[in-house]
């Protein structure tokens, strides 16, 4: 996936497959229930997921990009979307869009977006989150550095993040070391 010769199709496949993947340590813990169901052979309790079911919510465009492996794994989790992009001057997060579930608040929200760079968008996103009344949040990321880390660490304590990959460092740019790119350019072939 980090290779530059990787093409955008082959980018989005893994994508997908590695969120998919990663989406079954995120949800291991999810509540479960149980139901009286009827098999070919005889009645039985079968477990099932208790209560309100979970969201994912997307950091726009790069979201998306894992946001299908998790769709595949829950096909009925309800979808919310933040767009945020990244000041290049102050590499500060700027919000344009929300959308998000009215029942946000009684839900497990997992937000998804490829790279975990500054931290600055993430965190941003979390806290637009809590203002929405999400109580219960996790973070899923492909690639990491530590200072993305520790800033989402320091602002939400209480988030935990899941990633496949902790890379060395940012750059001076603000982008990860040695990382592999723009996700949303690969994902979308616009670059």
């Amino acid at each position: 996936m980090r290779r530059a010769d990787v093409s955008t199709a082959e980018f989005r496949r893994f994508a997908q497959e590695i969120s998919l993947l990663m989406g079954y340590e995120v949800l291991r813990d999810l509540p479960l229930g149980t139901v009286e169901i009827e098999t070919p052979l005889e009645p039985m309790t079968a477990p099932i997921l208790a209560g309100k079911k979970l969201c994912f919510v997307s950091i726009l465009r790069a979201g998306n990009g894992i946001l299908d492996g998790m769709l595949d794994l829950v096909p009925s989790a309800r979808v919310g979307h933040i767009g945020l992009y990244r000041d290049p001057e102050t590499l500060q997060p700027v919000e344009y869009y929300l959308k998000l579930p009215e029942d946000i608040a009684e839900r497990l929200v997992v937000v998804v977006d490829p790279m975990l760079a500054t931290g600055h968008s993430a965190a941003a996103a979390i806290a637009r989150l809590k203002q929405a009344g999400a109580a219960q949040i996790k973070f899923v990321c492909l690639l990491t550095v530590p200072e993305g880390l520790a800033v989402l660490q320091d602002r939400h304590p209480d988030v935990t993040v899941y990633t496949a990959a902790i890379d060395r460092q940012l750059d001076a740019h603000g982008y990860i070391r040695p990382g592999l790119g723009d996700a949303g350019d690969r994902l979308y072939g616009t670059k």
